[in-house]
């Protein structure tokens, strides 16, 4: 269990989450089944590995930080030797399960997302600048676009455009978690933004970052690629979103602090948001 955990299962099964609707939306219907699994087998050992590489170079600061003192590297239940040899075997092994079983644009995007998030995001942004989750959440966008490759052989502008709307998505998704744990990201000296701004600071950012991202998520629609379906629920989804991010805004305008700032509501809010977005993606080719 020590080693599942070293690839932050439930990260990604988020990742996933965007994948694989948006392999229905490639295949416009339903794609090979078989083609879905190796997909997401591979995907899993690829941001498995991912994973991994991150919890061995950040050990040192993961032992300050309450929300990471109990993984595996952490508590010694895994060597910082055998999580490494770990990491490279799932790097090496998705790569060539992608080339062999998906095609080798799958194979080199995968590989390219965790290059990205290793050494980009983990290695270089993360302790470096409060834009890290802005541009280190580029590796998160990278299964869209795998999830594409894998039906098509190609990556075609609504792939991008999904990709942007996780990349919008990203920093108003885990800025309200960072506000939350400030705390632990100033004792490990990491700068989050919320940890070099105020609370006012991060919610405008977070508003701005929400109007754009519901912005791009309805370009589906007028270029083409969805039917009525999509449009209406992003639509829907979006305004939702827009209420709770202005919300947390004016608390945070007022001077609200502590519990009654509710800023876990939009981070809840958003992994719900995301998952009935790309259900609609999946669905939206069958009432077309």
């Amino acid at each position: 269990m020590a080693f599942v955990a070293l690839t932050k299962p439930r990260v990604i099964e988020l990742l996933l989450m965007t994948t694989v609707p948006v392999m229905f939306l490639a295949a416009q219907g339903v794609p090979d089944l078989w083609l879905v699994v190796a997909t997401c087998v591979g995907g899993y050992l690829s941001a498995g590995g991912a994973a991994a590489f991150n919890m061995y170079y950040d050990r040192d600061i993961d032992a300050l930080m309450e929300r990471t003192a109990q993984r595996p590297l952490v508590t010694g239940m895994v060597s910082p030797r055998e999580c490494l040899v770990f990491a490279f075997a799932l790097a090496a092994g998705s790569t060539a399960w992608f080339w062999a079983l998906v095609n080798p644009l799958s194979a080199m995007l995968s590989l390219g997302a965790l290059v990205f998030y290793v050494v980009v995001y983990t290695m270089w942004l993360k302790r470096r600048t409060s834009q890290n989750i802005v541009w280190g959440g580029i590796a998160g966008c990278m299964p869209v676009l795998i999830g594409w490759s894998s039906v098509t052989d190609e990556v075609s502008w609504a792939a991008v455009i999904l990709f942007l709307v996780i990349f919008f998505w990203t920093p108003p998704h885990y800025w309200p978690l960072s506000m939350k744990v400030k705390e632990d990201y100033e004792r490990a000296s990491v700068p989050m933004l919320p940890v070099i701004a105020g609370n006012k600071v991060v919610a405008r950012q977070i508003v701005l970052y929400s109007w754009a991202m519901v912005g791009v998520s309805l370009l589906l629609w007028p270029l083409g690629y969805t039917g009525w379906f999509y449009p209406v629920v992003a639509a829907v989804l979006g305004g939702f979103w827009l209420k709770e991010a202005h919300a947390l805004q004016g608390r945070a305008k007022a001077g609200i602090m502590g519990a009654k700032l509710k800023e876990m509501r939009l981070f809840h809010w958003s992994i719900t948001y995301v998952s009935l977005l790309f259900v609609a993606v999946a669905v939206d080719p069958f009432l077309r």
